[in-house]
């Protein structure tokens, strides 16, 4: 299964993408959400956006146990993560986070992060993702929840627009097991089939 959206400018060119002032570096991420306690597809997923370049993960959430993440950080990729409705253990989350060398950020209920020269919110719900992409403040924002698959092209108030990414649900719980390969250079994402 793979979905793609391309940002084109005025004339028709990648290059012209719209942003909130910041110049694009070429850079692949990997956006996957609701592990659900599932550690073997979000390793896979991991390792396959590794394998296509990405140089690091946004996790929308519900990961539940901390020990969800542990093959998916031996990969070598950095990883945000938020935590999303189901909480799981954020005193353990924490203390993963502070002994991993920086190669964990717990970001809490949602991040504002920068990566590849754009600005991206991440957050659980698709609803607040999409109040978020209406104020024109992000190149980027990824959700999750709904494990459904998606990318949106959101008008802004300030008369651009934003991406609005789910990647679905990773574990494949009442859906497809799916994530997203994101180039933030072209702002094209790919949804990808875990089993693929």
């Amino acid at each position: 299964m793979t979905a793609s959206r391309v940002a084109f400018g005025a004339a028709g060119d990648p290059a012209a993408a719209p942003t909130v002032g910041y110049d694009a570096k070429p850079m692949k991420i990997c956006i996957v959400s609701d592990s659900h306690d599932r550690a073997d597809p979000l390793a896979h997923a991991v390792r396959r956006a590794a394998a296509e370049g990405a140089e690091a993960v946004i996790h929308c959430g519900d990961i539940i146990g901390t020990q969800t993440l542990g093959a998916a950080l031996a990969a070598g990729l950095p990883l945000h993560v938020i935590h999303g409705n189901n909480l799981g253990d954020p005193v353990s989350l924490c203390r993963w986070a502070r002994e991993s060398d920086g190669r964990l950020t717990y970001h809490g209920a949602d991040a504002r992060i920068e990566l590849g020269g754009r600005r991206i919110f991440v957050v659980h719900y698709p609803e607040y993702g999409y109040a978020m992409a209406c104020t024109g403040d992000w190149d980027l924002v990824c959700c999750g929840h709904s494990h459904e698959g998606r990318v949106d092209e959101v008008a802004t108030i300030k008369g651009g627009r934003t991406w609005l990414v789910n990647p679905g649900t990773v574990a494949g719980l009442a859906a497809p097991a799916t994530w997203m390969l994101g180039d933030l250079a072209t702002m094209r994402f790919d949804l990808r089939n875990v089993a693929a």
